[in-house]
């Protein structure tokens, strides 16, 4: 893989960045890769860029400076160029940006002779049918009841033939990825599942029935969500979020192109999971 421009975006309201990205530039430069700034990112530290889909278009990989946040929110947005994406962590958690920014120098390096690897990532298209088409996510989507005082009704169907799969009535429903499964997912209680598989977590939250359990289904399925409640809410990636009331119909499916994220090749996911959730201390 020839690297020979790398687009930058660094993690909103942190201009305290700026001093890590002069290096970054300085390392990249050195290693013979251009680097392409978003303009939102170069007007925070004062810097000159470019708007991010020039940036996009013209980049061989992208990076994130940030957390997983800041990942999530760059795959997203860059979703329709396909392009490979790095994750430099300065973050807490750090699951999916694994490249301390002390590790750039020795990385690039790697990354200019292929030492590297592209683990390509499922994701989640979701369509508001006659509403909104196409948005994708990341992690997971998450169906919420719109106040606290009251609970949502979801009605979860096979979209192929329209045969009901389960009904939840009570907080809300996850919809997660195996990506997302050590997100918002496991803290309600809903499995790890080894982020290179192909399938939907369906994790209720907080069910009002007691025998409502987390449920995992191939990522071939269609699936259409509708609810009974006069509004719900449904957000993605923890970033966006859209109304939806009764009537309405959710389509969800696997997105046609997956997340591809650049790692070690050495990473190994179970001493990320030992190491971030601490197990086996």
């Amino acid at each position: 893989m020839e690297i020979e421009r790398a687009g930058v975006v660094l993690k909103p309201e942190a201009p305290e960045l700026k001093e890590l990205y002069k290096r970054m530039e300085r390392i990249l430069l050195k290693e013979g890769i251009t680097p392409l700034l978003d303009l939102a990112s170069a007007q925070m530290i004062q810097e000159r860029g470019v708007p991010f889909d020039r940036m996009c278009q013209e980049s061989d990989i992208l990076i994130s400076v940030g957390g997983d946040g800041t990942l999530i929110s760059l795959v997203r947005r860059s979703y329709e160029y396909h392009k490979p994406v790095l994750g430099i962590n300065v973050g807490r958690l750090g699951f999916l940006t694994d490249i301390h920014p002390d590790d750039l120098p020795r990385f690039l390096k790697r990354l200019k002779r292929d030492e590297f690897r592209i683990d390509e990532r499922m994701m989640i298209e979701l369509s508001i049918l006659g509403k909104r088409d196409h948005i994708v996510a990341f992690n997971d989507v998450v169906f919420s009841r719109p106040v606290v005082s009251k609970m949502v009704q979801l009605d979860v169907r096979n979209g192929g033939d329209g045969t009901l799969i389960n009904s939840y009535y009570g907080d809300g429903l996850i919809v997660s990825t195996p990506t997302g499964s050590t997100a918002y997912n496991l803290s309600a209680g809903g499995p790890v599942v080894y982020p290179l598989t192909n399938a939907f977590i369906f994790t209720p939250i907080c069910p009002h029935s007691l025998t409502q359990r987390p449920l995992v289904l191939p990522g071939e399925f269609e699936l259409q969500i509708q609810t009974n409640s006069k509004s719900a809410l449904v957000i993605v990636d923890g970033q966006d979020m859209y109304e939806f009331e009764a009537g309405d119909t959710i389509q969800i499916k696997k997105a046609p192109i997956g997340a591809r994220l650049i790692h070690r090749k050495e990473r190994n996911y179970f001493d990320v999971l030992r190491e971030k959730l601490n197990w086996g201390r």
